[in-house]
C-alpha cells in the first residue's frame, strides 16, 4: 500500500470548495501513481490510497470549482497515457484507466456545483482526450446508467460490447471504448466511504458469505454494499464494504456486523471519511495507517493534508 499527500497549501473549506476521489486502475506501480499524483494537482491532492490486491488507487482531491474540473481532465489524460487495462491485474471490478470520477458534495448547497464540475470535467474529457464518459448515480441520463455495478457487469470488455451493440450510450465523447484506456464512469453524489475489514481467515468463501449476509441488498446493513475477497499480498480474507449512508450506518455497525460471523484482524479506510462516520469505532479494532488529521474530511480540509 502507497500513501502520498499533495504539496500544496491549506484548502479553506469554505462554501466554494469540492472534493473527488477518482478511481484509476493501478495499484503496484509507484512512479506511475506519482506521475498521476502529479497529474491531478491543478486540485489539492490531499491523500492516495493505493492497493496491490485490489489493482486500484483512490485518488482525493479538493479545489474550487473550475480548479476541481482542470485538475480531473488532467489527470484522466495522465491515467489515459500510463494505463493499458490490457495489461491490468487486479480484484476490484473496473471499466476504465480512470474508472470512476465522482464529485463529492459535502452539503446540499454544494450539489449544484458539484454535478456542475463533474459534468463539466467530463464533457471536456470526451471532447478533448476522446474518452467516452457515462454518467452514472443522480446524473445518470438513462434508467439502465443509474447503477455503477450495472455498467460494470462484464468488466471493461463487457460494457465495451454494450456501448458497440447500442445498449450503453456514452453521454461524451465516442460511441465506443477506447482501446487501451476503456470507459470512464462520472457522478456527482455525497460522501461514500470504501471500508475494508480484514479477516484473520483465510477463507475467500468465508469473506463471500459474510458480504452477501451484511450488504443491504440480502437484507443487511442500509446503505452498504460488499464483496469477499482473498488478499494474497496480506494472506488473508476481507469484506470489502462500501457505505453508501454513514448516517444510517457508521463505520462501526459494520466492524460489529463482521465480527459476530468472523474474528476480524484489522480494517482499513481507504481514502478520507466525515467524522461523524468514525463516532464510537471500536478502540480494541486497528485502523490501519489511519491518522485522524489526513483522513477525516472535516481536518484534511482545515489543514490541506
Amino acid at each position: 500500500m502507497v500513501r502520498a499527500i499533495g504539496e500544496h497549501g491549506p484548502v479553506q473549506p469554505g462554501s466554494r470548495t469540492l472534493m473527488a476521489v477518482p478511481n484509476v486502475s493501478e495499484g503496484r506501480d509507484a512512479r506511475t501513481l506519482e506521475a498521476l499524483r502529479h497529474a491531478f494537482s491543478p486540485a489539492h491532492v490531499l491523500d492516495l490510497h493505493a492497493d496491490a490486491d485490489h489493482g486500484r488507487s483512490v485518488y482525493t482531491l479538493a479545489a474550487e470549482q473550475g480548479a476541481l474540473s482542470d485538475g480531473l481532465v488532467s489527470g484522466a489524460a495522465g491515467a489515459l497515457r500510463a494505463i493499458d487495462l490490457r495489461r491490468h491485474e487486479g480484484l476490484h471490478p473496473f471499466v476504465g484507466a480512470l474508472d470512476v470520477m465522482p464529485v463529492v458534495y459535502l452539503d446540499d448547497s454544494r450539489r449544484g456545483p458539484a454535478c456542475a464540475e463533474a459534468v463539466t470535467a467530463a464533457a471536456r474529457i470526451g471532447a478533448e482526450l476522446e474518452l467516452p464518459v457515462v454518467l452514472y448515480g443522480e446524473l445518470a441520463t438513462r434508467p439502465e446508467h443509474r447503477e455503477r455495478a450495472s455498467l460494470r457487469r462484464g468488466g471493461a470488455a463487457g460494457l465495451a460490447e454494450r456501448i458497440e451493440a447500442g445498449e450503453v450510450a456514452p453521454d461524451f465523447g465516442p460511441r465506443r471504448a477506447h482501446p487501451s484506456a476503456g470507459v470512464v464512469l462520472a457522478a456527482a453524489r455525497a460522501p461514500l466511504i470504501a471500508f475494508n475489514v480484514d479477516l484473520v481467515s483465510d477463507d475467500p468463501e468465508l469473506a463471500r458469505r459474510i458480504a452477501a449476509e451484511i450488504r443491504e441488498s440480502g437484507g443487511g446493513l442500509p446503505g452498504v454494499r460488499a464483496m469477499g475477497l482473498y488478499l494474497s499480498e496480506r494472506g488473508c480474507a476481507q469484506v470489502s464494504t462500501n457505505v453508501h449512508d454513514h448516517l444510517a450506518t457508521p463505520l462501526r455497525a459494520v466492524v460489529e456486523a463482521v465480527r459476530l460471523r468472523a474474528e476480524v484482524a484489522e480494517a482499513e479506510l481507504v481514502g478520507l471519511a466525515p467524522e461523524a462516520a468514525l463516532e464510537g469505532f471500536p478502540t480494541d479494532v486497528s485502523l490501519r495507517g489511519f491518522a485522524p488529521e489526513r483522513h477525516v474530511i472535516e481536518n484534511a480540509l482545515r489543514s490541506g493534508g
